[in-house]
């Protein structure tokens, strides 16, 4: 089985597609202006100590002063893991000293970033911390054998030179010693080059950004199956190159530079396959489909036959569209990069061996997602509940947000539905105030109905309240939205 990974790189954004067996099974997006400084490591250097606040202003090249509270400097803490008595902070630090300090916190508002002297560095399993020896495992990682076995085999593979430690994620829970050993010979030349940076450059200096996608796609997401890594731009190939020979030199055979007149992403559909994976209904070869619906609590996946009746009987076609579903189901999670409680409701079967043969097909299909994730059995009710975990955003909440017609509700009311709204809101007005005449501002659809099928309530209403009623089209409105105006 062969897997590509497609490339796209703009000025403001960067893509990712992985396609396997032609198909699009993942989707990344990062956007320029969205990174953020958090994780990044500057040489900054000391403005102002404030030994009133037990604060200093750190000079890193923003356009504002960085903040480092006392707290937030490793040197006062013991390495035994107690706390240490604490040093004044004047007593550390002195106007134009040069510090090593990483960004914990992003610049908000008025406010600078929030900066600490404890460094460390992020890999695929690993968390390096260059400072302290200590080695420590993910609190998600909860069977006790495991971490213990865990915590020996990362001790196993640091050489006896290693003054640094190791925090262990969960991502490394079914790490192999070589994925493991990888992790750890790119974190220690990360550091190494950052300490070599910080010797040679004055302060402020970026001694280290943390990764962007396109690397992270070199260190993270390439594996045995990876065949070609295209890339479409030619200055950004370069960088690739540059960094995989450094970091990950078993992937520079396999990267390339797309060249071609057509762009990268329409070659292999990956821009159909964004816009699909946007839509709520999802179809199925079969002549089936899904129904996709995202919400703050969970997301719900649920299953119809459509047109399919292909089957031998009813129960035949219900079971083939099952099957069917679960690989989409599996490929839409990744797509679109669904986390927490998934409900996934299949087509009801009464047939055990047909809920078991669904079954086992979804977690097949779930085999090549890479993210924590677990599935119940059938409920009582015929749903089956799972769990992924939430590593980013998902590509909806990336790409869109609510829509302003109906504020995320996914439906508007009807025009008669407003019309109705409307009549009861002059008649309110009217009980009220005495104006010379009501002007109503609506919509095209709103004014048509009341010209045409609800005229005749429109004018019993002005009998009623013996006032003039006229009508005046808004084309910027949408349809829920209008005004009364009291002339």
């Amino acid at each position: 089985m062969s897997e590509d990974i497609l490339v796209n790189i703009t000025p403001q954004e960067t893509r990712v597609a992985l396609i396997f067996q032609g198909a699009v099974q993942e989707l990344h997006i990062e956007r320029t202006l969205s990174r953020g400084l958090a994780g990044n490591i500057y040489l900054g250097k000391v403005v102002r100590v404030l030994p009133g606040m037990q604060s200093a202003f750190i000079d890193i090249g923003l356009e504002r002063a960085a903040f480092l509270h006392v707290a937030d400097i490793w040197e006062t803490r013991a390495h035994d893991g107690q706390a240490a008595q604490q040093t004044p902070i004047e007593k550390m630090l002195f106007d134009g000293q040069s510090l090593t300090v990483q960004v914990v916190k992003d610049p908000i508002g008025t406010k600078g970033a929030r900066l600490s002297t404890q460094i460390s560095i992020a890999g695929r399993m690993l968390v390096y911390l260059p400072q302290d020896r200590h080695i420590g495992i993910s609190q998600r990682i909860e069977n006790e054998a495991e971490r213990e076995l865990l915590k020996d085999k990362v001790q196993k593979l640091l050489p006896p030179e290693e003054k640094g430690g190791f925090i262990i994620r969960t991502m490394a829970e079914d790490a192999s010693e070589a994925d493991l050993q990888m992790d750890i010979e790119y974190l220690r030349k990360t550091w190494s080059s950052i300490t070599q940076l910080a010797k040679s450059k004055p302060a402020p200096t970026l001694l280290h950004q943390d990764l962007s996608l396109a690397q992270r796609v070199l260190r993270d997401f390439v594996n045995d199956e990876t065949t070609t890594i295209q890339v479409d731009s030619r200055e950004n190939f370069q960088k690739l190159q540059e960094f995989a020979a450094t970091y990950t030199p078993s992937v520079t055979a396999r990267l390339t530079h797309y060249t071609g007149e057509r762009p990268l992403f329409d070659l292999y559909g990956v821009e159909e396959e964004i816009q699909e994976a946007l839509s709520r209904r999802v179809p199925l070869k079969s002549g089936g489909y899904l129904i996709v619906d995202q919400t703050e609590a969970m997301t719900t996946i649920d299953v119809n036959t459509g047109s399919f009746v292909n089957g031998r009987n009813f129960d035949d076609t219900i079971f083939k569209t099952n099957l069917e579903a679960a690989h989409a189901i599996a490929r839409q999670l990744r797509l679109r990069n669904l986390g927490g409680i998934i409900i996934l409701d299949f087509i009801d079967m009464e047939n055990g061996e047909h809920k078991s043969a669904v079954l086992a097909e979804l977690h097949k299909a779930l085999l090549r997602d890479r993210t924590k994730k677990s599935v119940s059995e059938f409920s009582a009710l015929g749903l089956v509940e799972m769990t992924r975990k939430r590593t980013r955003e998902s590509l909806a909440h990336i790409l869109c947000e609510p829509c302003p017609a109906c504020n995320g509700k996914g439906q508007v009311k009807t025009a008669r539905t407003i019309c109705y709204e409307i009549l009861r809101e002059v008649l309110r007005e009217a009980k009220q105030f005495n104006p010379r005449e009501f002007r109503i501002l609506a919509s095209q659809v709103v004014v048509d109905m009341f010209l045409e099928e609800e005229s005749q309530h429109l004018a019993m209403l002005g009998d009623f309240i013996r006032k003039p009623i006229s009508l005046q089209v808004e084309t910027v409105y949408p349809q829920e939205q209008y005004d009364i105006i009291l002339m």
